[in-house]
């Protein structure tokens, strides 16, 4: 009896982390098991101080529907015609498992893991958050910093408020923009260890937009970001 009961948890158990799994991959794919961290893979410039493209960063805006799924309500009279609104319609009714809800979450666990893996050049991480452009354009900040012999610290002190501003469809991709209010300690060290960009003692706050983008005909269940930009 003793043995069966066991048997029986580690099925519930195995269940439901099971489920918590996939519930990060519907919203914003598998997670690289390298970094568990979230960095702002939208902005280098801002979040890491040494990106280039400021164009190809996007951080995420306060996500203020946090507590509504738009996914899984109906539009009265007032809220049709909402860009918004709309778009979030739309990406649910190409992709029915989408939820504006659980979208918010993962956007903010991928907020810190790409900030961390910009700040620890962990390219592998990134290549799984990233499209192909984004990636390109912060693999080549990471490659230009370690030729300079500098080093990032990139501080994420809190998620302030992460909205998301924007959603539509153009054809099967759909794509969703976040807004990203964050406070953050940054700072870029040259080879001697010395302070060559930032301030390690100061507490400074971020704003970004996150694009993310997924193809809702794919079976590939991940949402990748596509374009980052600051207000910076």
């Amino acid at each position: 009896m003793g043995n069966g009961f066991q048997f029986i948890d580690i099925i519930v158990f195995a269940m439901i982390a099971a489920y918590l799994v996939f519930r990060l991959r519907n919203v914003l794919g598998k997670r690289d098991d390298s970094k568990n961290g979230f960095q702002d893979p939208m902005d280098p410039d801002s979040s890491g101080g040494s990106a280039s493209n400021d164009d190809n960063v996007v951080h995420f805006q306060d996500l203020n529907h946090e507590d509504e799924d738009i996914s899984d309500v109906n539009m009265d009279a007032d809220q049709q015609g909402d860009p918004l609104s709309d778009g979030l319609r739309q990406i649910s009714q190409a992709d029915p498992d989408f939820s504006s809800a659980r979208f918010a979450e993962g956007a903010n666990m991928a907020f810190e893991m790409i900030l961390d893996a910009y700040a620890g050049g962990d390219t592998a991480t990134l290549k799984s958050l990233l499209n192909a452009d984004v990636f390109g354009n912060f693999s080549k900040a990471i490659s230009d910093r370690e030729q300079a012999g500098e080093t990032l610290e990139d501080t994420l002190v809190d998620i302030k408020s992460s909205e998301v501003v924007e959603a539509y469809m153009q054809g099967h991709q759909a794509f969703v923009t976040v807004k990203f209010v964050t406070e953050q300690v940054n700072a870029t060290r040259d080879e001697n260890g010395d302070v060559v960009d930032g301030n390690p003692n100061k507490i400074i706050t971020v704003t970004d937009f996150w694009t993310f983008a997924r193809d809702t005909k794919s079976r590939d269940p991940n949402w990748k970001l596509v374009a980052t930009r600051s207000l910076d």
